[in-house]
C-alpha cells in the first residue's frame, strides 16, 4: 500500500471513538489519517464532494473511493495483518467476512445510536457539500 487512506468517524461516539484510536496507534496501517467527521466538517465535506450520513457508518476514502458502514470496516480489517491490540485482532477475524459484517453492522449502527441518545447528542451527522 503506497497510498493514504483517510478514516471518518462520529468523534460523539464513544465506540467510533475507541476504534478510530486503536486504529490509529496499534493498527499497524501508517498511511491511514483520522479525521473526526464532527469536528473537522468543512475538510470532510471537501475530502467527500457529496452529501454522506455518518449515522449509516464510518467513512474510509481509498485512492479517491469512497467506502462506507460495513465495506468500510471490512477493508481495513483486510489490511491489518499484525494489530499489536488483541480487541483489534478480535475484530479483524470477525469482520473479514463480508458476510459476518453486513450482519452485525446494523448492531453497531443500532448501539452507536443508543449510546449519542443517553449522551444527549443528534445521532445525525450530514456532511453536506
Amino acid at each position: 500500500m503506497n497510498y493514504k487512506m483517510i478514516f471518518i468517524y462520529d468523534g460523539e461516539c464513544p465506540f467510533c471513538n475507541h476504534f478510530a484510536e486503536l486504529l490509529e496507534l496499534k493498527s499497524g496501517l501508517s498511511n491511514l489519517e483520522m479525521i473526526n467527521g464532527r469536528g473537522n466538517t468543512a475538510q470532510v465535506s471537501s475530502l467527500l464532494g457529496k452529501d454522506h450520513d455518518l449515522d449509516k457508518g464510518a467513512i474510509l476514502i481509498k485512492n479517491n473511493e469512497v467506502l462506507q458502514g460495513p465495506m468500510a470496516i471490512t477493508w481495513i480489517c483486510s489490511q491489518m495483518k499484525n494489530p499489536s491490540d488483541s480487541l483489534l485482532e478480535i475484530l479483524r477475524v470477525i469482520f473479514l467476512s463480508d458476510q459476518r459484517s453486513n450482519f452485525l453492522f446494523p448492531l453497531l449502527i443500532w448501539s452507536r445510536r443508543v449510546s449519542l441518545i443517553f449522551k444527549g447528542v443528534s445521532t445525525s451527522l450530514i456532511i453536506k457539500n
